[in-house]
């Protein structure tokens, strides 16, 4: 049975943009898989994000994302949310892996704006309800210039509101006035895809995040969610400003990198990374230990 959802908080507040373990010579490791979905949910995730960038899903197959879904719900699918990234820059690619990871079981989809091909508006528009018109499942979409180089505009993403699975947006785009007008105008919900702006992008409405350093500090941002919407905004901005040392150090290069390499310091699956992506080095490691205590990290 998946997790209660609400209009208000389609996929819970708190949810995790889940690295995917390999083993040692870079195969899937599910039941490592499902070790660390299992030690996250712990933490207190209200959801997980698999096969999406910090899942390596460039590089993933699409019969180990299936199997991946799989083996997340089966450990944690009776108590966390369970989101399919399923995005990429070919439509009758992602709708084939939207309904791949309906038929797995996933609670909702992910879908990134398509890359590369830097598509006008319109075709941003039509490929994300093609893909939300594949299933019946609810989409958050993910919105991430830096990645795809287009932004999805202000009047595209009210627009796509207007779709009744398109329920909700990761941000990553650093436009609070743009996520702001889209928040006064619609019943899109909003959650934070850049953990540098989580707090600021809960101030202008945002009900949660999907975050990568939740992978190290679930709880302390959960207490800083808890403490916003409760009104106390001076403890979420201590919070807040005690993290920065973790938002900074886990991207000081490619976020996955890192974020494994921290995991693996805590004893955590993750195993190596593969191409083009690469493993930390020791001057990074050495790096990422500081940064980390001084967020109050302990590995």
């Amino acid at each position: 049975m998946a997790p209660t959802s609400t209009p208000q908080t389609p996929f819970g507040r708190v949810l995790t943009a889940m690295v995917t373990p390999f083993t040692a010579d870079g195969a899937l490791d599910l039941p490592g898989a499902q070790r660390l979905a299992a030690h996250l949910v712990d933490a207190g995730n209200d959801g997980l994000v698999v096969n999406g960038t910090t899942g390596e899903s460039p590089t993933t197959s699409d019969a180990e994302k299936e199997q991946l879904v799989r083996a997340v719900l089966e450990a944690v699918g009776d108590r966390a949310f369970v989101v399919a990234g399923v995005g990429t820059n070919d439509t009758r690619h992602s709708v084939e892996l939207a309904r791949q990871a309906q038929a797995a079981g996933a609670h909702g989809l992910l879908a990134v704006t398509p890359y590369y091909s830097k598509p006008p508006q319109e075709g941003l528009y039509r490929h994300f309800t093609t893909v939300a018109d594949a299933t019946g499942l609810p989409v958050m979409l993910y919105d991430i210039p830096g990645r795809s180089a287009v932004p999805v505009e202000t009047e595209t993403l009210v627009r796509l509101a207007e779709h009744p699975r398109i329920v909700a947006n990761k941000d990553a785009k650093g436009d609070l006035a743009s996520a702001s007008w889209v928040l006064a105008r619609t019943d899109m919900v909003y959650y934070s895809g850049e953990d540098m702006l989580n707090l600021p992008l809960l101030s202008i409405g945002a009900v949660g995040v999907v975050s990568v350093v939740g992978h190290l500090v679930s709880a302390e941002l959960r207490a800083m969610i808890d403490a916003f919407t409760a009104g106390d905004v001076a403890k979420a901005r201590e919070i807040h400003q005690r993290l920065l040392p973790v938002y900074t150090g886990i991207f000081r290069t490619q976020g996955v990198i890192l974020t494994k390499a921290a995991l693996g310091l805590q004893g955590l699956p993750a195993g190596p990374l593969r191409l083009p992506l690469i493993e930390a080095d020791e001057a990074q490691i050495a790096q990422l230990r500081q940064d980390l205590s001084a967020g109050g990290v302990e590995l």
